[in-house]
């Protein structure tokens, strides 16, 4: 069986002169991983160089936001920044400060006149002196300026009180009226509404037109001139977006690289760097290193057998799991649960094989499964992105086989269970009378089909028996790799858990099918295993040689072996049961197939068409996610439970990521 990754701890020793080339070099192969978290653990302060690089960066991300140039860096062709680089990033920060600053001088032109132009015009048709209008006995009068937003709602607040009336045309500027009783309610509506009043000089009559004519060619000089300054600003976006995507990913290399150099223990002249390397790559980099520094540096390999804080058990060998795309694509699915811990069985092929099995038999449809099947592909191609989801394209592509194979048994293609018939009548001739469906699901009266639904169900339980087994078979392995003698022969997981739980099996079979009659050595082994099973811990102590037996007396021995041997028992029945819901997710989409298929019928046409669409849809996308769903519990509450004890810690290489 596939184990994890092999590993090896390297250790160097590097000159001052050659640590950034090596900092770099490892960034870049991605397969090195600094011990235990060195990096955090050593000192935090940061270098000027740091201190430089970060800044730098900054300026340039504040450029890149300001000529509105997409954040598209890669860091993959990047090299450390030069003098040449720091003082480029100068003088790009330099023009496009003062580009900046020139806009804002402009926009700020352009604001004044707009606004002196509209606070003429809104006066524009006033023929009589305003204070003449003031000075009515009947009337109040208030002139001045107020959100435009909020103008409907201050009209609508006034009401029949007095009356708003806009000056100009940007509703900025407002002349609101009410009688002389009500001015209070008037001056309280308006100040709640954000009104400021406006002075009017003494006489004003109104704004003459040459000078409306003035500030309006006034206005149209400082759009014109900021519209220069933007049309300045794009072209220098235009002409500089390549230096600048460039500077951005040297600064970025630059930057991480000083923050790890940092961090290191260090002398004056030397660096120290401890990280794990997967073993098929340890020789090459080391041979790559002593290359790139010419001889230089100092290199130790360590197995985790030789590291000491691994013995010791305050350091877990980080994991790595090697695969291909198709089986590499469900490894989530191990780590979202827990890392493996290192040297153990890889259960990520079972949870590839589990995985699309039991989706292809919950969700049996030849053609809902040819669309994951499709949309794997094209996920694959990178014809549709879905976000970080293309990497799942294998998964698709997956359950897409399985739950077309099982439609094809089951005769069903996007609910139909017609079309289908000629290749089962063609397949079932081959071996007899031909019929159809090859595999008939969907329940009826006939006794036949009742029979037929029974076996279903027993068919999921023996898949579900198969699945229990290996993952006990899993954990057997695995505790006799890591030399736990006890554990591998007694417990729940254990030899004689495994033992109980196969004969019972076995013994369950004899007479439901066989019609054995128990026998005595029936219940011997059962109750031998049994007991194995639930009084594991004295047991395991017994065979390790670890004393006392009884670490917490005999008493507590025995409460804990009846309560383990209830939840051995209660444990095997549930994990077994618990795949019948397999055979009730297939039953449940063979009903929802039939009742897609018997309402496109009886709506018929056009209509039918539609329904049959919108139905297919709905099963795809909200059944689909359910059965992912429980195939995944399944796995992880039935399968992972057998041998996930313990978690390990997930190989996390060091590697150069461009973040904005």
């Amino acid at each position: 069986m596939a184990r994890t990754t092999q590993m090896r701890l390297i250790e160097l020793m590097v000159l001052k002169q050659d640590i950034d080339r090596v900092i770099e070099f490892l960034g870049r192969r991605g397969t090195f991983q600094f011990q235990n978290d060195m990096l955090a653990s050593a000192g935090t302060d940061k270098s000027d160089a740091v201190s430089m690089d970060a800044e730098v960066f900054q300026h340039l991300q504040q450029l890149r936001a300001y000529l509105n140039i997409e954040d598209e860096v890669s860091i993959s062709d990047a090299v450390l920044p030069v003098s040449d680089d720091y003082a480029t990033a100068d003088s790009l920060v330099a023009s496009v400060n003062e580009l900046k600053n020139n806009e804002v001088a402009q926009t700020e032109a352009l604001k004044r006149v707009d606004e002196a132009y509209h606070e003429a015009a809104a006066f524009a048709n006033l023929k009589m002196p305003y204070e003449e209008l003031e000075h009515l006995s009947f009337l109040t009068l208030r002139i001045g300026k107020i959100d435009p937003a909020v103008l409907d709602e201050l009209k609508f607040a006034i009401g029949d009180r007095g009356i708003v009336v806009q000056l100009g045309d940007d509703k900025s500027r407002i002349l609101a009226a009410s009688s002389k009783k009500g001015r209070f309610s008037l001056d309280a509506e308006l100040k709640k509404y954000g009104f400021v009043g406006m002075e009017v000089p003494k006489g004003f009559k109104g704004i003459p037109d040459d000078a409306l004519d003035t500030l309006q060619q006034k206005r149209l000089a400082a759009e014109k001139a900021l519209d220069e300054v933007v049309n300045e600003r794009h072209n220098f976006a235009l002409t500089h977006k390549t230096e600048l995507m460039r500077l951005l990913g040297t600064f970025s290399l630059g930057m991480q690289v000083n923050d790890v150099k940092s961090r290191l223990q260090s002398t004056h002249m030397v660096y120290r760097l401890t990280g794990w390397v997967p073993v098929f790559d340890s020789k090459q980099l080391m041979k790559d290193l002593d290359q790139l520094t010419e001889g230089r540096i100092a290199v130790r390999e360590y197995q985790p057998s030789e590291v000491p804080a691994v013995i010791a058990g305050h350091e877990k060998v980080p994991v790595q799991l090697t695969h291909g795309k198709l089986v590499g694509a469900f490894e989530r699915m191990i780590f979202s649960y827990g890392a493996p811990v290192y040297g153990m069985i890889d259960p990520t092929p079972f949870v590839a094989l589990f995985f699309t099995i039991l989706f292809g038999i919950m969700f049996g449809d030849f053609g809902q499964g040819l669309v994951f099947l499709i949309a794997g592909i094209l996920m694959a191609k990178n014809v549709i992105k879905v976000g970080g989801w293309n990497k799942f394209a294998p998964v698709f592509i997956s359950i897409g086989v399985s739950s077309s194979i099982m439609g094809l048994l089951t005769g069903e293609f996007f609910s139909n269970e017609t079309l289908l018939e000629p290749f089962a009548e063609f397949v079932t001739g081959l071996f007899g009378t031909p019929r159809a469906p090859i595999l008939k699901m969907m329940p009826s009266s006939d006794p036949q089909s009742i029979a037929r639904m029974f076996m279903f169900f027993g068919f999921s339980i023996g898949v579900g028996f198969i699945i229990n087994s290996i993952g006990l078979i899993i954990n057997i392995c695995n505790q006799f790799s890591m030399n736990r003698l006890g554990q591998a022969l007694f417990g729940k997981s254990g030899i004689c858990g495994a033992c109980f739980f196969w004969y019972v099996v076995a013994f369950a079979v004899r007479v439901a099918a066989f019609h054995h009659t128990p026998a005595p050595y029936d219940w011997i082994i059962i109750g031998v295993t049994l007991f194995g099973a639930a009084f594991w811990e004295p047991l395991a102590r017994l065979v390790e040689g670890k004393r006392p037996v009884f670490e917490e007396g005999i008493g507590s021995a025995v409460i804990g072996g009846i309560v383990d041997l209830i939840e051995v028992v209660s444990g095997y029945l549930s994990n077994s049961v618990s795949f019948m819901r397999v055979g009730a997710f297939a039953l449940s989409h063979a009903v929802l197939g039939y009742i897609i298929n018997t309402m496109t019928h009886l709506v018929g046409g056009v209509g039918g068409i539609v329904v049959l669409i919108i139905g297919n849809a709905v099963v795809i996308l909200l059944e689909g996610m359910i059965v992912a769903i429980q195939v995944i519990r399944l796995q992880y509450y039935e399968f992972f439970s057998k041998f996930f004890n313990e978690t390990g810690r997930e190989f996390k290489p060091f590697k150069f990521e461009y973040s904005a």
